[in-house]
């Protein structure tokens, strides 16, 4: 996959961990970045996705009363 540069700034603290793990692990400090950002990007994205088919479930009003719930586990 071709690659695109992109910069951006750093604390100094995170900075230094990120150099820290890449001398630990090998990995250049792109890669890493690179790696993280896909990752924080997933999951953003999964959970945007979860949040839009809970608001869909509402208004299709396919949901499920809370004191049915709180028999089922048992909730007091």
């Amino acid at each position: 996959m071709a690659s695109e540069q992109f910069s951006l700034r750093l604390s100094k603290d995170t900075k230094s961990r990120l150099e820290q793990l890449a001398q630990a692990t090998g990995r250049t400090k792109a890669f890493l970045a690179n790696d993280a950002i896909k990752k924080y990007l997933d999951m953003e994205a999964w959970q945007i996705s979860a949040i839009q088919t809970g608001l869909n479930d509402i208004d299709n009003n396919n949901t499920v009363d809370y004191d049915k719930i709180k028999k089922k586990w048992e909730i007091e």
